[in-house]
């Protein structure tokens, strides 16, 4: 058993580094080559972030674990919400002005709710999966639409270009040596994290669908943790909510779609009963908190707390499922 902790500490830590190296080299291949900052911030970032969840759900798939990458990202959504926005409002209130997030934000509902839907008779069709890849393809060519033609006015469209801008630049080889260097460490380390969470999980005889919510889905959302920080304490909290907004579509549009499309799953039972109504009720938090109803959307510092204090709950009632309390 040894081997199987050590494959998840080490897949997790390789796979939060290579995703994060790959981002930079593919961002300064991208500025070499003149793309607009835009452009950069708004899909290869978006992304690049997403890169451990994807990566981990092909190799669940492949392994013949799919439950493991359903959970993953299922899971990713409710940690993104509950604890990466509840950490974050905590350090720093959350204030949404920009345009695009009002637009983002009944889009995430309705992807989350026609995941649900999908979910609920406990199995991921092909056609589903389908179904799921084609919104990811609309919604990547409505990102690049908004990087061609949106507004530089908008707030969060702004805080992507300046912080593009501020990138130091690198020699075209290095950026492609880190380019290689995460197209070859990213299935590795999904490869160690998978092998390792499914022995623990046959070892300990935990569902392949805890496994994924729990230690693969914090694992593959720290990127998001990372840079929702860092955009709040830089005061851009319109990028740190669109970090997590973005992951979240990509979560459920591309993330999900894959074991759909490989294998069609049987979906654990406990998914629909536990996991989808928690994911969709945190999803219409989100929505009421940041909307603004009365004027401009803001998550307090109280409503981070209260985000967290979800986030441990639902821990809890995880750790009730496997008799751990």
């Amino acid at each position: 058993m040894l081997e199987s902790y050590l494959a998840v500490i080490a897949g997790l830590a390789l796979l939060t580094w290579s995703a994060d190296r790959f981002v930079d080299g593919a961002g300064n291949l991208a500025r070499i080559l003149g793309a607009p900052p835009l452009l950069i911030g708004i899909t290869i970032v978006g992304i690049g972030t997403s890169a451990p969840e994807v990566l981990v759900s092909i190799s669940a798939v492949i392994n013949d674990t799919p439950n493991l990458a359903v959970g993953n990202a299922i899971g990713s959504n409710i940690t993104n919400i509950a604890l990466v926005l509840g950490i974050t409002a905590l350090i720093c209130p959350l204030a949404v002005n920009s345009g695009i997030l009002r637009r983002e934000l009944p889009l995430v509902l309705g992807v989350s709710a026609l995941a649900v839907v999908f979910c609920l008779d406990l199995r991921l069709s092909r056609g589903e999966g389908a179904t799921l890849l084609l919104g990811f393809v609309l919604v990547l060519a409505w990102m690049l639409h908004l990087a061609r033609t949106g507004s530089q006015d908008d707030p969060m469209l702004s805080e992507i270009i300046a912080h593009e801008q501020e990138q130091d630049g690198m020699p075209p080889g290095k950026a492609w040596f880190w380019v290689g260097v995460g197209l070859l460490l990213l299935p590795i380390s999904a490869q160690l994290l998978v092998w390792g969470a499914s022995t623990i999980a046959r070892h300990f005889g935990i569902s392949e669908l805890v496994i994924g919510l729990t230690i693969v889905a914090l694992g593959t959302s720290l990127p998001e943790l990372a840079a929702s920080l860092m955009s709040a304490l830089r005061k851009e909290a319109d990028l740190a909510l669109g970090n997590v907004l973005g992951s979240n579509l990509f979560n459920l549009l591309l993330v999900l779609a894959i074991p759909g499309l490989m294998s069609g799953p049987a979906l654990d039972p406990d998914i629909k009963v536990r996991d989808l109504p928690v994911m969709i009720g945190l999803t219409v938090v989100l929505f009421v908190m940041a909307w603004g109803w009365r004027g401009q959307g803001r998550i307090s510092r109280l409503e981070g707390g209260t985000l967290l204090a979800a986030f441990v709950g639902y821990q809890l009632i995880l750790a009730a499922s496997l008799d751990l309390i």
